[in-house]
């Protein structure tokens, strides 16, 4: 297997029998990274290095007793170096075939549109808890780590890429996660395809086995990854999910604002701490009782009396007899005691109430609505309807970027902010000011895309009217630039492009230039 050309076309290995040494290496994206590299395993097929016997000579024992004990489906599967495990070399066909029909026809083309057989607005029926549950009931897909699952899969017919954390381990990144991770993200790309992310992470784990495996060097893969990433990238966080810490740098849409976006559900969670670490950071347990002092009524009397009899005691302490305690006469040394355990056990009693209290209000900056406001996030989405809404808006996504291509074929020193402004100034043009706020719909945006790029002979298409214009103002300004710097050739220019005009043409630039005021004839001003 040649292991050149991987960025340039499909490479999908198919272990059928013994792939040891070299060959099992071939068969590794490692080796062989083509886009959505597979490697479709059969039940009597193993990948190894080193055969069982070579192993048992190498130990001095009988410690294997077959390839398959090394790589066979059992280990190669569940790790996630194959992708998926065949019967025969028939399904492995079909399967590679299957497989196929998602990818581009070429690194320009645009993404699969297959028919839907799923209606595009049906609702969504599972609706995720709290409690642990299996990903798969979300999405379909394939065991791909033992934290992590990822699928290729269409989102009604647009093809995508979606990969989903299981809820085990705390929701934490590991080393050997986050690399795999940052992994399928580097494949992805490469083939072309738009990546979906259902975010349910709380972070990287970080304990010194952790740090020692470079789980920070693995993080920083997954931001390098986004960050190169050429296609829409979509980001959710589901019901009852929540984004912490490191794992939202790592994943936050400034990484990539081009091409990333991040929608949340209404009943998730997003935000650096969790909110019991924000209550141990910013309101500890001394803000809590000086809240409990302003607010409940009977610490606050209880308090405030005790305040009063120590006052009272400093400014008496010399003149009372030492069988009393420094104060006012009617308090004993044992009411005093009473009064100091009465306001404990009444702390006591609020703390918990109160920290509670506390941790809510803290967890009220991690809604969705506060996301929204401070600008984290794109739009706020209902879990039932999501599905209909990523669908429309992959897909406006992907028209949008391929008309940017043309733009920036067209004029390459055009900015993505100018790009989007135009795209928007030609949709009002075309639909009138009256529909303007039809922007914001995907559905509409969709549907007026598609019209402007059909290829229909007699239509007329604003947008490849106005990237015409685009490129005919880009190419005379690069003339002007180059006239300016190299006066010395102007006048060749002019000669060689007279030979390539026709006689009509040379006639219009004759008049205009028996026309033209020079420098010279420009009367003086008065």
């Amino acid at each position: 297997m040649a292991c050149c050309g991987g960025e340039e076309r499909v490479q999908w290995p198919q272990c059928r029998v013994r792939s040891d040494g070299i060959r099992s290496w071939d068969s590794q994206r490692e080796r062989c990274p083509g886009p959505a590299d597979i490697n479709l395993a059969e039940p009597h097929s193993h990948i190894i290095l080193t055969g069982a016997g070579a192993l048992n000579k190498v130990l001095g024992r009988e410690v294997y007793t077959s390839n398959n004990q090394l790589g066979g489906i059992q280990i190669m599967h569940n790790n996630g170096v194959t992708h998926s495990t065949v019967c025969d070399d028939f399904e492995g066909v079909y399967t590679l075939l299957q497989w196929l029909s998602y990818m581009p026809k070429c690194n320009s083309s645009p993404v699969p549109i297959l028919s839907p057989k799923d209606p595009i607005d049906r609702p969504v029926d599972f609706v995720p808890t709290k409690a642990p549950y299996d990903p798969r009931w979300m999405l379909s897909g394939r065991p791909h780590q033992i934290s992590l699952l990822h699928s290729i899969c269409s989102l009604g017919s647009p093809q995508a890429q979606y990969f989903q954390v299981i809820q085990q381990a705390g929701q934490v990144w590991f080393p050997d996660s986050a690399f795999k991770t940052a992994q399928a993200i580097k494949d992805l790309n490469r083939e072309g395809l738009p990546l979906m992310v259902f975010a349910n992470w709380r972070g990287f784990s970080g304990g010194m086995k952790d740090m020692y495996d470079q789980v920070l060097k693995f993080g920083a893969y997954i931001v390098d990854g986004l960050r190169e990433y050429r296609q829409p990238v979509l980001v959710y966080i589901p019901p009852q999910a929540e984004l912490r810490g490191g794992s939202w740098v790592v994943i936050d849409p400034t990484i990539n604002p081009r091409h990333m976006e991040m929608y949340a559900d209404r009943d998730s969670r997003g935000g650096v701490l969790e909110p019991e670490g924000t209550v141990e950071i910013k309101f500890r347990k001394k803000d809590l009782v000086k809240t409990m002092r302003r607010v409940d009524p009977v610490y606050s009397k209880l308090a405030e009396r005790l305040g009063e009899f120590l006052k009272s005691s400093f400014q008496c302490a010399l003149a009372l007899p030492p069988s009393r305690v420094p104060g006012t006469p009617e308090l004993s040394v044992t009411e005093h005691k009473e009064l100091e355990a009465k306001l404990k056990e009444r702390e006591e009693f609020l703390l918990p109430i109160y920290h509670q209290v506390a941790v809510q209000f803290a967890d009220l900056h991690d809604t969705p609505g506060r996301m929204q406001e401070k600008g984290v996030i794109t739009d706020i989405l209902e879990w039932r309807t999501s599905r209909q809404f990523f669908y429309w808006r992959l897909r406006r996504l992907l028209l949008e970027d391929t008309v940017h291509k043309k733009i920036q074929s067209a004029n390459a020193e055009l900015t993505d902010g100018q790009i989007q402004a135009m795209l928007r100034r030609w949709f009002v043009e075309a639909e009138g000011a009256v529909k303007a706020y039809l922007w914001d719909n995907n559905e509409d945006v969709v549907e007026w895309l598609e019209k402007q790029l059909a290829e229909e002979e007699g239509a007329r298409s604003v947008i490849d009217e106005n990237i015409k214009y685009i490129s005919r103002d880009y190419i005379l300004k690069q003339i002007r630039s180059l006239v300016q710097a190299n006066p010395e050739v102007a006048m060749d220019s002019i000669v060689h492009m007279t030979q390539h005009i026709s006689p009509t043409q040379r006639t219009e630039i004759v008049r205009i230039l028996s026309t033209m005021d020079t420098p010279m004839d420009t009367p003086p001003s008065t």
